[in-house]
């Protein structure tokens, strides 16, 4: 009950193997072994089956178009305005040090 437990890993051939070893004891089988009735050849690989191709219809053509024209008109708004915000912000911070430049130096002068 207070034994810690190895968690089960998934190995990549998609076989899971439990790492832990159970400390029972297997009793070898002692009947007959079965019977296999086994009378058919090699088994034939299924053939791929190949997906149609998406066809679009003039009004789902023109639909795909119109989205694909509004997204990049939202996107390049977007990002134009977070220029804009920045630009905005350096203009005033660059404003601002003048100012205070002015105000120091003219503090010095007197």
């Amino acid at each position: 009950m207070i034994r810690p437990r190895i968690p089960v890993n998934p190995l990549p051939t998609g076989l899971v193997i439990p790492l832990d070893q159970s400390t029972t004891a297997v009793e070898p089988h002692t009947g007959p072994a079965p019977a296999r009735d086994c009378h058919h050849g090699r088994v034939q690989p299924t053939p791929r089956v190949q997906l149609p191709a998406v066809r679009l219809t003039p009004a789902g053509l023109v639909a795909a178009v119109a989205g694909g024209a509004g997204l990049v008109l939202v996107v390049g708004a977007v990002l134009v305005s977070m220029l804009l915000a920045v630009a905005i912000t350096g203009a005033s911070v660059a404003v601002c040090a003048v100012v205070l430049r002015s105000l120091l130096n003219g503090q010095h002068h007197r």
